[in-house]
């Protein structure tokens, strides 16, 4: 059904056919990545494997390392959105926590079909044992962090630049889910389910320290220890 008003709609069918060919393009490069190793990729072996041109790669993505960011690409965006529109009663962690288990909610099942999530697993670990990848995840990990204090101090009120309450808060929340995914890509859990349920279960070791009010007066810091 889908293809045959598709093919009533020649837009609707360029558009399907982009879809395709994406895709297409995004699992030949990741299976290539984590089979033969990413810097040993060619953008001609990603191409040949789908059997189009490299000008067609290139249409879709900038380079190899876009696309092996893909997936995160847009766990990360939904993340943001989600954030974005989190009730401002909910307290800073409250709406990182709850932004991150809607957008895991939304998003699993565009991920898986997209890629298996066996091979979204290979493509995990081979980001953390690939130096050149490595680094860049870390830069845009910095970046993320960033992006997420500014919107949290927007929530709040506050000024990023003077209250460094935002990017405490944010330092942690990430660390948290650095650790939930490291553990993941070791293979203690293999499906994205069990990542969610990971992800989770250390979040909550969070709340103690990050779920208060911060619309209560600070108390200011003197840097010395009254039992001193």
């Amino acid at each position: 059904m889908d293809g045959q008003r598709a093919a009533q709609h020649p837009a609707g069918l360029r558009e399907l056919k982009k879809r395709r060919t994406r895709g297409a393009l995004l699992r030949a490069a990741l299976d290539l990545f984590t089979t033969r190793g990413y810097d040993e990729t060619t953008v001609d072996e990603i191409t040949e494997a789908v059997d189009v041109s490299q000008r067609t790669f290139f249409r879709y993505f900038a380079g190899k390392e876009e696309a092996a960011f893909t997936i995160q690409d847009m766990v990360e965006t939904r993340f943001l959105a989600e954030l974005r529109q989190r009730p401002s009663e909910e307290t800073p962690f409250e709406a990182m926590h709850h932004a991150v288990l809607a957008a895991w909610n939304s998003i699993s099942e565009a991920i898986e079909s997209l890629v298996p999530v066996e091979l979204h697993l290979r493509v995990y670990r081979m980001i953390e044992s690939t130096p050149s990848l490595l680094a860049a995840h870390l830069r845009r990990a910095t970046e993320l962090e960033e992006q997420v204090a500014r919107v949290i101090a927007e929530r709040e009120g506050l000024d990023v630049e003077s209250d460094p309450r935002p990017r405490v808060a944010v330092a942690a929340f990430s660390g948290v889910m650095r650790v939930a995914g490291r553990l993941w890509g070791q293979g203690r859990e293999t499906g994205l389910d069990g990542l969610r349920e990971l992800t989770e279960s250390y979040l909550d070791e969070l709340v103690p320290a990050l779920a208060g009010d911060w619309s209560a007066p600070r108390e200011p810091s003197t840097g010395v220890r009254e039992d001193l």
